[in-house]
């Protein structure tokens, strides 16, 4: 469809030719210019609807195709075989782009979980993919992760055309479309590279949920100008200098909701002053970052090797698992070092990948099978978002009961913010507690990560905070707790009561996995089994100790003697 006329028409029929293509039409639509200011309040294009009818494939009804001024559209249609008796036609119903989209459409306000929602590691020689690639099929699910909807499967360059026309005006200068498409470009790699849905179990690379990613319609049409610029640049990424991992690129419209990363209305005041769309991504994203080319991959693209790694295995993917659980280990100690990375699989990584599974409530068999493989893939993605829920640093002062306040939509204060980092961290060990970043403001996000946790652990789901989900948020996280580390090196806080022989629970197993850890460097403080029992060969690894820090040899670990313990471990690991 072509705009470049003004003439008006109306129930004009087109055939198709042996290509299944039809003749160009020109359509009436408004000024170009409107679309090339920020105006909320304003739709800067005209919308038509098509009927497509066929003898023997699946009539469609295509509503509210949207049409600009000097540009022409592109509407792709998927027939298929129509069902023997039945003349039922499908309907496919183009929603407002997302410039204008209200809120119940596109929810903007939420796009920045994009870029909260467990980033990639930035550790340098990081893979979770062994490579960044550009896949031939991307597969969108249409709706939110949890969701009964639909999957798709479509070419990659066809995705990112689909986004980039339901999310900026084609009209935008060249310079525009390229700084948004990169953006685009680098956030789709990065769920890509990072397997972000794939090893939490889902059959997707990519939802169309503006809660979590971007804004694709299933059946809309596309422009010229855009499909032109992705099939130039669709090998392309933004990255952090020194980093391998695709960029996890927020962005936002810019005038109704503003976000720490690119504004999408700012790259066209910035095209206009000349600049190009390098300079435009670095003025949102810093000078720290550079654009690289990735292969174009044909299949499936995946990163586990196909088969189960056990016992006696070795090569590349051992290493990896290797890798990843050492890192892993940093924010759960209770995994036993791997101290010899070789991609040999033996007894010591079997039992690091144990431990593991032991933590994350998988068959602990000590083999890497597909689950325990996409499990240790995501945990080691991450491990960083876990060391940074910490506020300004410093550890959130959670309270020891629960707060008496009841907490819901539109509250604000302290207590918001625990309830979101208590949110967060349980989060990291249970895939269906929904992503929520910790701004002390109860929005519509955590009101549904409420819901998550409420409906994960037999609560009313009501998305409110009262006294059973503050009291069941607490309890949970306390269970998790021996198995974070505070990322600001502070040390774990001490239970407040003195472990002593016949105590049990996870605060001797950690005192037993920092004793373990210990005895690795220095050998004359015994080693220990790590069973969670204070017995007496724990008793005597912590007296030895004692006495070697100085302290009292008493066999009790009181707060000085945590405090010295957790800060030697420290040390050694």
């Amino acid at each position: 469809m072509n705009t470049d006329t003004a003439d008006i028409f109306s129930n004009k029929v087109l055939k198709v030719d042996s290509n299944g293509k039809s003749k160009p039409v020109s359509l009436y639509t408004y000024e170009r210019y409107l679309s090339e200011e920020p105006d909320a309040s304003i739709k800067p294009y005209k919308t038509y609807d098509a009927i497509i009818i066929s003898n023997t494939l699946q009539n469609k009804y295509i509503k509210n195709i949207p049409i600009f001024a000097g540009i022409t559209s592109i509407q792709k249609v998927q027939m298929t075989p129509k069902a023997r008796g039945l003349n039922a036609i499908d309907i496919i119903d183009i929603p407002p782009n997302g410039l204008i989209a209200s809120e119940e459409v596109i929810a903007e306000e939420k796009i920045g979980v994009k870029n909260i929602a467990m980033e990639a590691s930035n550790e340098k020689g990081a893979k979770i993919l062994k490579e960044v690639v550009i896949p031939e099929y991307i597969t969108v699910h249409l709706g939110s992760p949890n969701s009964s909807a639909q999957n798709v499967t479509v070419l990659f360059t066809d995705y990112l055309k689909n986004v980039a026309s339901s999310e900026i005006y084609p009209t935008w200068p060249r310079a525009a479309l390229e700084s948004n498409i990169y953006a685009q470009i680098s956030f789709t790699l990065n769920r890509i590279y990072t397997e972000w849905y794939r090893s939490r179990g889902y059959d997707f690379d990519i939802t169309n949920s503006t809660a979590y990613d971007h804004y694709f319609v299933n059946g809309r049409n596309i422009y010229d100008t855009i499909s032109e610029v992705v099939d130039d640049i669709f090998n392309e990424y933004i990255s952090r200098i020194q980093f391998k991992e695709p960029l996890l690129a927020q962005y936002c419209n810019g005038t109704t909701v503003t976000c720490d990363g690119l504004s999408q209305w700012g790259t066209v005041s910035y095209a206009d002053q000349g600049y190009d769309a390098f300079k435009i991504l670095q003025v949102y994203y810093g000078n720290n970052i550079e654009l690289r080319t990735a292969n174009y991959e044909y299949g499936t693209i995946q990163s586990y090797p196909g088969k189960a790694l056990r016992v006696g295995d070795s090569g590349e993917d051992v290493k990896t698992i290797q890798m990843q659980l050492n890192r892993i280990r940093k924010n759960y100690p209770e995994i036993p070092e791997i101290t010899n990375v070789n991609g040999e699989f033996n007894e010591a990584t079997k039992n690091a990948v144990k431990t593991f599974q032991k933590i994350f409530n998988l068959t602990q068999d000590g083999i890497v099978g597909k689950q325990t493989w996409y499990k240790i893939s995501q945990i080691y993605v991450g491990v960083k978002k876990l060391a940074e829920l910490n506020s300004e640093g410093e550890k959130l002062p959670l309270p020891e009961t629960a707060p008496t306040e009841t907490i819901r939509l539109g509250a604000e204060g302290e207590n918001v913010k625990i309830a979101q980092y208590l949110l967060a961290v349980i989060g990291a060990f249970y895939d269906e507690i929904l992503p929520v970043k910790i701004t002390g403001k109860y929005d519509n996000e955590t009101e549904e990560s409420v819901r998550s946790f409420q409906r994960q652990f037999n609560l009313t789901v009501d998305g409110i905070i009262g006294p059973k989900t503050w009291s069941k948020l607490i309890e949970v996280y306390k269970t998790l707790e021996p198995y974070i580390l505070d990322s600001s090196g502070k040390l774990i806080k001490y239970p407040g009561y003195v472990l002593k022989k016949g105590k049990k629970g996870e605060s001797v197993r950690l005192i037993q996995t920092w004793l373990d850890a210990i005895n690795s460097k220095y050998p004359f403080i015994p080693a220990v089994t790590v069973d969670g029992i204070f017995g007496d060969r724990t008793r005597e690894a912590v007296m030895i100790f004692q006495r070697w820090a100085g302290l009292v040899d008493d066999g009790i670990v009181g707060k000085l003697t945590w405090d010295k313990l957790y800060e030697v471990y420290r040390s050694v690991v």
